[in-house]
């Protein structure tokens, strides 16, 4: 039986090639049909960004003074709220009637969920890709309730959602954190 195996496989190539079509190879008893299983390493696991801070206690935003968010967002700001996040509390500028009118998230750790955070805020699905300041990546785009423009460099991210319907002026507030923070 193996010999007419063994005559069969180059009788089929040498009629294949003569008849001009393609035929699949034959199978052996030394080939197996079951492929092994594959043994390719799982895709990791997303990532996934901390949840959103929320406001806990009266302060002062150690990333951005009152009068620059009063100057951007033509709004007076009448109270300042922290997120607990430590070393890194976020910042909440409360209008007159208690509504926040912006809002500041400094977040420092591993490079993918700083950039978490920022497709959290700004998803890349839905948003305009931002590269300002120099270096730092991530997206702006007006939201129901006005606007966020978030980015990260590094390990480091930063976002800021404001009740104004303009990125502009999210992205200048970025802009001033960028520079004054001290990483």
């Amino acid at each position: 039986m193996r010999r007419l195996a063994a005559l069969a496989v180059p009788v089929l190539a040498v009629l294949a090639a003569c008849s001009g079509e393609q035929q699949p190879p034959a199978q052996t008893s030394t080939q197996s049909s079951a492929q092994p299983p594959s043994t390719a390493p799982a895709p990791p696991p997303p990532v996934a960004a901390p949840p959103l801070p929320q406001p806990v206690t009266d302060g002062r935003c150690p990333y951005l003074a009152t009068a620059v968010v009063e100057q951007a967002n033509a709004q007076r700001v009448s109270r300042v709220r922290l997120s607990a996040d430590k070393p890194h509390p976020a910042c909440f500028f409360l209008r007159g009637d208690g509504t926040t009118q912006l809002s500041v998230r400094v977040f420092v750790g591993e490079p993918p969920v700083a950039k978490a955070v920022v497709d959290q805020a700004a998803p890349i699905a839905t948003s305009n890709p931002e590269e300002t300041p120099a270096g730092w990546k991530g997206g702006s785009q007006t939201t129901n309730g006005g606007a966020v423009y978030a980015v990260a460099k590094g390990g480091t991210a930063v976002v800021v959602s404001t009740n104004q319907g303009q990125t502009i002026k999210a992205r200048r507030i970025v802009e001033q954190i960028v520079s004054t923070l001290r990483l």
